[in-house]
């Protein structure tokens, strides 16, 4: 996770890469980028906070019951959407309130197999199973996209990105991947 003061807005700029996320109450912003992975964006109207994850597998269905916070297992959405929804709560959300914006899940490269799409229905899924609401989406698609998160207000910017950056980015995600495989996922989580 990088940390900047944005020369355009004046704001910190929180970067995110994949296996991490990002809760705040502060005027400050959220960006990453995306290609098969998944950003959801949850935010709370009322208590004016939110928060912004970036997984790139689904979910690790070989170790339950487990608790990470900025940690290698939330490369996994089941561990990014759990982790990051309790960090909210904690931090003064309430879980009826909260809106989810997603992104991501695209098809970058044909050879590359389709995750994007296995990214897409976990959320989806984890999402209505937990009985929240998604009232914003660009998911799926060819393009990869640059995500631009502000918290206090909810608010999301956007930007697909030329597809001439794809190879890049999908020589980051292989290697990512290949790194992630490597380490053991530890710890607790509450999922509920």
């Amino acid at each position: 996770m990088q940390k900047s003061i944005d020369p355009a807005e004046g704001i910190a700029t929180i970067k995110i890469l994949p296996g991490e996320f990002y809760v705040t109450q502060q005027q400050e912003r959220i960006e990453t980028v995306l290609g098969s992975c998944i950003a959801a964006c949850v935010h709370d109207p009322v208590a004016k906070i939110g928060g912004m994850n970036h997984f790139m597998l689904p979910m690790d269905k070989s170790s339950a019951n487990r608790n990470f916070e900025l940690s290698d297992a939330n490369r996994y959405g089941n561990y990014a959407m759990e982790n990051m929804v309790n960090t909210l709560l904690r931090s003064g959300a309430k879980r009826e309130r909260l809106e989810f914006k997603v992104f991501g899940g695209g098809r970058i490269m044909s050879s590359m197999t389709n995750i994007g799409w296995y990214n897409i229905g976990f959320v989806f899924d984890y999402i209505y199973t937990e009985g929240f609401k998604v009232i914003s989406q660009d998911i799926g698609d060819v393009f990869p996209r640059k995500v631009i998160f502000y918290p206090a207000d909810g608010r999301v910017r956007v930007r697909r990105l030329n597809p001439m950056h794809n190879e890049s980015l999908f020589e980051q995600e292989n290697q990512y991947v290949k790194t992630i495989d490597k380490k053991p996922v530890e710890g607790d989580v509450e999922l509920f």
